[in-house]
């Protein structure tokens, strides 16, 4: 059973392959360019929600899935049952866990930070936090732990319980707090930093630790301050400690349908301890493609895929990949999240000025991976972003 299950975790447990056959297609002639965005292109958003749910009913995903333009209402839909036991359905607006779409506003706050001048990607930890105590801070950038390349332990290695949970995600109480983590388990040692990518939370925590540092106010502070209070969302929070669920309405499955093990998703902290409803992450989705948040050039940057790293981005992966019924491959932001059960996929096509966000209770579900052509990701994103084909 994993606790976070994403691409980059993928790479670790042998997807390595999968991602240089990826990188490859990726960078071929035939995505060599898209053609440029007019709203023709873009399917009615009744429409394609239409369609979206079509393929959601048809693979038999339960949970709550969102479409947004950048103008315009955000479209929402759920199905399927929140609670399998006492047969409680998902219901819009309900609080969903945003897993590891928390790094995704991570690296929104430091490109500020780095707007602001408070921080550089490429400076170090120990630039920032002096007194660090792990051994690697003259050499770990923050551009490294954005893209994962840190070498830092990982919490995940902590040993597990008997539902194979690591103790990492059990405990409890103050030292679970990001500074407490970036100075305790996470500096300790680890892999040689810059020797290949290595998913890992403790990036983020470390990260979460700089900003405070930085800016003086806790992580949970910074989203509240920056970036729920501006854009109006009042269900952001994050997961309170010993809080069943984080506080999230859904409950969490897992393979044959159990109950995914217990575990404090306020452990996640900066990593991926965010929750909120599945409406306010099509807002903040708006926020990014409007420029709300940041500058354009800060938002290059933010989205700049790197081919040598399968396509990482700052916080996300941003590639190209072709849609059926688009004319052209389409360039995609992805985030994807996966904690105690519940799955997230936050995808924005930024030329098209649309996203579509995916919440489900079922970490069993296999969305399969969009550059291949096939799967529930790709089958539900063509339904999103391209007119029907034929």
């Amino acid at each position: 059973m994993t606790i976070d299950r994403l691409w980059g975790r993928a790479v670790n447990q042998g997807g390595g392959m999968r991602w240089a056959v990826a990188a490859a297609c990726c960078a071929s002639g035939a995505l060599a360019a898209e053609p440029v965005a007019s709203p023709a292109r873009v399917p009615d958003r009744q429409v394609a929600m239409n369609r979206v749910m079509a393929v959601a009913a048809s693979a038999g995903l339960a949970g709550e899935i969102v479409l947004a333009d950048r103008d315009g209402p955000i479209l929402d839909r759920v199905r399927g049952a929140a609670d399998r036991e006492r047969g409680r359905a998902h219901r819009v607006g309900d609080r969903w866990l945003w897993a590891s779409v928390t790094k995704q506003v991570v690296a929104v706050l430091v490109m500020q930070q780095v707007e602001a001048g408070t921080l550089a990607l490429d400076g170090t930890i120990r630039r920032y936090l002096p007194d660090w105590p792990g051994a690697a801070g003259d050499r770990i950038t923050v551009r490294q732990l954005l893209q994962h390349q840190s070498g830092l332990p990982n919490p995940n290695e902590t040993p597990p319980n008997a539902d194979e949970v690591p103790a990492f995600y059990l405990e409890t109480g103050a030292r679970i707090g990001d500074r407490g983590r970036a100075y305790g388990i996470c500096a300790g040692s680890g892999k040689p930093a810059g020797a290949g990518f290595s998913y890992n939370n403790c990036d983020y925590l470390v990260l979460a630790a700089i900003l405070e540092r930085v800016s003086g106010k806790s992580f949970a502070a910074l989203v509240a301050e920056r970036i729920a209070r501006p854009l109006g969302l009042r269900t952001l929070r994050m997961a309170g400690d010993r809080v069943p669920w984080g506080g999230a309405a859904a409950i969490g499955y897992t393979a044959g349908g159990k109950r995914y093990p217990a575990i404090n998703v306020a452990t996640y902290g900066a990593a991926g301890g965010l929750t909120g409803s599945a409406r306010d992450l099509a807002a903040f989705d708006r926020a990014l493609i409007a420029g709300t948040l940041l500058s354009a050039e800060s938002r290059a940057v933010l989205w700049r895929g790197d081919p040598k790293l399968g396509y990482q981005a700052l916080g996300v992966w941003s590639f190209r990949a072709p849609l059926a019924g688009c004319a052209g491959p389409v360039t995609l932001i992805e985030r994807r999240g996966d904690v105690a059960g519940t799955q997230v996929r936050n995808v924005i096509a930024p030329a098209l000025g649309r996203s579509v966000a995916v919440f489900t209770n079922d970490d069993s579900v296999d969305f399969g991976e969009i550059w291949q052509g096939k799967g529930l990701s790709h089958a539900l994103l063509s339904a999103a972003f391209c007119p029907p084909v034929g």
